[in-house]
């Protein structure tokens, strides 16, 4: 079966070799890349579908941060941080030329737009933030500081899906076994010995457990850098991370940003839910 996607790499400043997915699509009509930014341990099997939905009227460029998927692992775990990806992405879109792109972040994913934003506005054509704003809740940052980095791994994939379901359940009611496989497909990868385990270094919990590591202190004024340009804010109605509180005030800021919830999903949407689909069509029509 032919693959939708080219695999392609770049250098990091420090000479790490980075991997990214490169879905053609319709890029001839001067129309900026859809750049999509994953969350802490994810990488870029989580936006396969998306991309799938989007490639043949945009061009898609899936990163996977260091540390995840098939990119190099960093030597010092302290590299690990949101500053240090965003110089990564921004080094992977000089490489390429690209000028503009619209940014679909979850969670870490959408610290990093808003950084990128912070740093050079004029790159970011458009914004969507999956469930993550300029504040994180800390009972949402407990529950990931708990299970991120554990390493565990598991001798079937139907006993990586249950694990999957006993630490998830409650942000995935609705989920089925066969999408707790699914999920366990993107998140985890078959290794040489025959076990499955999570497709990180399991180092990307170090700095994370420090009360600095998770997210700069300040991003309000970072997430300000986004006005003037389409802006989508989806939310898990169950999140734990990202509080309707913040959503209100993130709406007031920027009464044109486009606010939607997520219906019986916590953190963070899959994106293939119809509502959040919908929402970011109508995201992609905006963009100019």
């Amino acid at each position: 079966m032919t693959k939708s996607f080219a695999d392609r790499y770049w250098t990091s400043a420090d000479g790490l070799e980075l991997h990214y997915r490169d879905y053609a699509g319709n890029a001839a009509d001067g129309r900026p890349p859809v750049l999509c930014l994953h969350g802490l341990t994810r990488n870029a099997r989580d936006f396969a579908d998306l991309a799938e939905h989007l490639a043949p009227q945009w061009r898609v460029i899936v990163p996977e941060m260091r540390g995840r998927g098939q990119s190099a692992y960093a030597d010092l775990s302290h590299s690990y941080d949101p500053a240090t990806y965003v110089e990564d992405v921004t080094a992977l879109l000089d490489e390429l030329g690209t000028k503009r792109v619209v940014a679909i972040g979850t969670s870490l994913g959408g610290l990093m737009t808003m950084m990128m934003a912070a740093q050079d506005a004029s790159r970011i054509a458009g914004a969507v933030l999956n469930d993550i704003g300029p504040e994180l809740e800390e009972a949402g940052l407990a529950r990931i500081r708990e299970y991120v980095g554990q390493g565990r791994t598991y001798a079937t994939w139907m006993h990586a899906a249950r694990a999957l379901e006993d630490a998830h359940c409650s942000a995935f009611p609705n989920h089925s076994t066969h999408d707790w496989l699914d999920m366990a497909k993107r998140i985890m990868v078959l290794g040489q010995n025959g076990r499955i385990s999570y497709d990180y270094d399991m180092g990307i919990a170090e700095p994370f457990a420090a009360d600095e590591g998770a997210a700069p202190p300040d991003l309000w004024p970072a997430y300000d850098a986004l006005a003037g340009r389409p802006v989508l804010i989806l939310r898990g109605e169950l999140s734990d991370l990202f509080a309707d509180r913040t959503l209100d005030r993130m709406v007031e800021r920027n009464p044109d940003a486009e606010a939607v919830v997520v219906p019986d999903v916590g953190h963070a949407p899959q994106l293939d839910e119809p509502v959040a689909r919908a929402a970011i069509d109508r995201l992609l029509a905006r963009v100019s």
